[in-house]
Order: C-alpha cells, then structure tokens, then sequence
C-alpha cells in the first residue's frame, strides 16, 4: 500500500479491463488517477465504482490533435504528471487479404500513432522522476496467423519503449512496458465473433499458453505499479512479458 502516495497518473483506455483493474490499484497505492475511454456506458460505469476521486474523461485514443486536449486537462487537474500508462488499445483478427487500408490505418491509429502524440503533447508536464509504462502484447514476438496489423502496430510501440528511453532519460523520465499474453477482458468479445467461435477463439489460444490457462488483469496490473513506483528507478526501457510462457514455444 502507498506505492504510489502522492503520484498523479493518467491511464488510458481506464475504463475496462486492464485499464479499469490498473485504476483500481493505482488508487489503492495512493494516487491520483485520471482515466480516458470512449464508450459512454464504460464511462459511466468507470465513475461509479472509482468514485469522485479519480477523474474520467471521454478521449479517442486514435484521434492524434485530440491528445493535446488530454494533456491540458492533465495541466489543468495535476499541474504536472508522474506516470502514464499507455493502455488504450484494439485487437483486429483477421487474414491479411481481408484487411482493407482503413483497417490498417485505424489499428496503427489507436495502438501507436495516438500514443505516440500523447506522449509528445505531455512531455512539458512530466514530473522530474517520471514513468511511462506502454502496454505492449506477446503478439509482437510471436508468429500468430491473423494478427498481422496488430503485432506489427504492438512492435512499433516496444520500439518506442527503447528510443524513448535513451531520449527521456536525460529529463528523468522512464519508460518501460509490460506485454501481455491472452487476458481474461472484455477485448475478445469485440472482435465480431459468435458466441460459438468466440468459444472456439479462446480455446485455440489457451492451447497455446503452456501455464493452459489466460492471464487475469491484476496480474498486468501489479506488474505496471511496479513499473510506476519508485521501486522500479533503476529499471529503464525494459519489456515485461507476462504470457504465461507462451513467447517461449
């Protein structure tokens, strides 16, 4: 407990999953936590359960001039930020000859572009320590069919995790990332999938996890507080795979 005491954290894509549960132990170690989402019920549900202390706001997390607005409501709330977890995100599954180019341009949109100008839009306001942490996916390192965009758009982003450390270090900001394997979060079910396949889907990915079994968000959670505490001050662009071994077969 108190981890975190005193650090003001933005999360993105707060609302749900990862996002939501990476909330609920931010402030439990002690911060205060501004959370972005774009589903309005999300939303909603979001700020009854985290209550009036943590802030929610509605943000589209591909929309690249939109994250100027994000990071003056950070100014305006915070003053300054200690830590950003790069969190929002989307999963498209599916073969490359049914990709079209708006597809592709939509993925990279919400899983490097928007974060990528996030992080530029609030780089005045950084704290000095500092600590982003970008959620990255075990997609990038593994060959798995039907996930070329998202992989790819995944890689791009643990790219940054490396450029961007040997660029902020020298303002005392960190950057780290925890990439996850299979979660148990409402992301599978927006892919379009029958109840049936959706079934079909889980399966053949669990097979693949030699722990047989999907990861639960606080396990991604604690690993992201670690990462935003003190505690982690001498850790600088690493990568945390949490997959339950499955980048290892």
């Amino acid at each position: 407990m108190n981890r975190l005491a005193g650090k003001r954290a933005l999360i993105t894509g707060g609302t749900t999953g990862i996002g939501l549960e990476t909330a609920r132990h931010f402030v439990k170690e002690g911060a205060r936590v501004i959370i972005t989402g774009t589903n309005p019920e999300n939303l909603d549900s979001a700020r009854k359960e985290l209550g009036d202390d943590v802030m929610v706001i509605a943000s589209d997390a591909a929309n690249a001039p939109a994250q100027k607005d994000v990071a003056e409501t950070v100014r305006k709330t915070f003053g300054k930020l200690d830590v950003l977890f790069v969190n929002a995100g989307m999963v498209d599954m599916r073969p490359i000859d049914q990709i079209d180019e708006a597809a592709f341009d939509r993925s990279f949109a919400i899983n490097l572009k928007g974060p990528y100008f996030l992080i530029q839009a609030l780089l005045p306001l950084f704290a000095n320590p500092a600590s982003i942490v970008l959620n990255g996916s075990v997609n990038a390192h593994i060959g798995m069919p039907n996930t070329t965009i998202y992989a790819a758009s995944k890689a791009g982003l643990i790219s940054l995790v490396r450029t961007l450390s040997g660029e902020l270090i020298g303002r005392g900001i960190r950057v780290n990332a925890v990439s996850a394997g299979p979660i148990s979060t409402p992301l599978y079910s927006k892919l379009g999938f029958s109840e049936a396949d959706l079934k079909n889907v889980a399966a053949s990915i669990e097979g693949q996890v030699p722990a047989k079994r999907f990861g639960n968000p606080s396990e991604i959670a604690a690993a992201v507080v670690f990462f935003a505490s003190d505690e982690a001050a001498f850790t600088v662009g690493s990568e945390l795979l949490i997959d339950g071994g499955m980048s290892n077969i």
